[in-house]
């Protein structure tokens, strides 16, 4: 038997690869989002839109009759009345208008973090944007991961379409002081991006080099600081991180009201979760309280996500997992069905589908999945709100009261 010694691969052939890698996604993705090789949001029947809002069919019809919201348009055929994802956005937002951000409340930022990869962190983080939007909320989304696996699932190929200038690189270097300059629209009504490509590596060298060289510079701020300037034009910010402890992933914790964990129930993700909050404890001692300095979270939730229900071994995680975390795990489990895996090599969700063309049970048992848990999200949203209405209301007071005084 002859064994044949490897032929060595130069720099020059690594090149090659990674051009030949992606001029695929070109066409991969000109195939899956032909033919404007752009993705497209979906369109609602009014079934769709009735159940959406709560209400009966006939009561939506009723409702179009009245002619203060949009009445959607027949489609092609016309046996059937359809609605654009921003005109049915319109009336989510009438009929849930107790729900939406209250006066004295401004965006509630929420870090979706794990140190492993092939959890489902950047599904969790799109889904969740994107459920929020079908609840009538307003979502500015932050992918701080070199990688850029969310801006791809936006429609947009971080190699070839994202420059500096749309990423966080510049406010990293110190270029650039508000996120405002790289925030832009996307397909999906509701939700703004600031993307993510290779090039944000060089955070990872700009963030440790500011903080060496510029007196009083805190690196774990600068994110927290460059959102401050849209905090009052959005309703929740969702922050997608790199499955590491990177100065980006620091960033984004430090600048978020919550994180959530996406953490399917197998010894492998469990391990590594017990290694990311451990980490995260040291280092947190090691920049805030070492300093005096503190920082709370309003909530942290762990997702049991991709979960197998035929796997008899996950069931003794989920007890170690609920053990661990204890009212910190959702009471909801994101399954792993054949929707979630048809969806993502198309690079989608289940929110972007109109029309699922296998098991209709099955596509309902994800997207149920999903709405429940954006459903407890928003809950803890509202509980952010309260609290800063409480602190504005606590702050305003007294200088109501000597207003009054001297006016009197």
């Amino acid at each position: 038997m002859t064994i044949k010694p490897p032929r060595p691969i130069p720099l020059e052939g690594i090149r090659d690869q990674a051009d030949r890698a992606v001029a695929m996604m070109g066409e991969i993705r000109a195939a899956m989002l032909a033919p404007t090789a752009r993705k497209s949001p979906p369109v609602f029947n009014l079934s769709q839109l009735a159940a959406m809002l709560g209400i009966e069919k006939g009561s939506l019809s009723h409702r179009i009759t009245r002619g203060d919201l949009p009445a959607g348009r027949l489609n092609d055929a016309g046996s059937r009345r359809e609605f654009s994802l921003a005109e049915a956005r319109t009336w989510i937002r009438e009929y849930r208008k107790e729900w939406l951000r209250p006066a004295g409340g401004e965006a509630v930022t929420i870090a979706i973090g794990n140190f492993k990869g092939g959890v489902s962190k950047t599904t969790t983080a799109v889904t969740l944007a994107q459920g929020l939007t079908l609840l009538g909320h307003k979502v500015l989304v932050i992918d701080t991961d070199p990688q850029g696996s969310l801006t791809t699932l936006f429609g947009i190929l971080p190699d070839t379409e994202v420059e500096e200038d749309d990423t966080i690189l510049p406010l990293t270097m110190g270029s650039e002081t508000s996120i405002r300059y790289a925030i832009r629209p996307t397909y999906w009504d509701g939700i703004d991006l600031v993307a993510a490509a290779p090039m944000l590596f060089g955070a990872e060298f700009a963030l440790p080099a500011r903080q060496t060289q510029e007196p009083g510079f805190e690196f774990w701020r600068v994110l927290d600081l460059g959102i401050d300037d849209v905090r009052d034009e959005y309703d929740v910010i969702v922050i997608d991180t790199p499955p590491s402890l990177s100065y980006t992933t620091i960033n984004a914790f430090m600048a978020s009201n919550g994180i959530i964990m996406p953490l399917p129930p197998n010894a492998l993700d469990f391990a590594s979760a017990s290694q990311f909050w451990s980490l995260f404890a040291d280092l947190t001692s090691e920049l805030l309280t070492k300093r005096g300095l503190t920082k709370e979270f309003d909530f942290i939730h762990v997702l049991l996500a991709r979960v197998d229900s035929s796997d008899a071994a996950s069931n003794i995680v989920r007890q170690w997992i609920g053990q661990t975390y204890a009212e910190k795990v959702l009471p909801v489990e994101i399954p792993k069905t054949a929707v979630a895996a048809t969806t993502s090599a198309e690079f989608g969700t289940v929110y972007d589908i109109a029309r699922y063309d296998g098991s209709a049970k099955t596509f309902k048992r994800a997207r149920d999945a999903y709405d429940t848990f954006v459903s407890h999200i928003e809950r803890s949203v509202w509980s952010v709100w309260r609290r800063q209405v409480l602190e504005q209301a606590a702050v305003t007071a007294p200088v109501a009261a000597t207003v009054a005084r001297g006016a009197r």
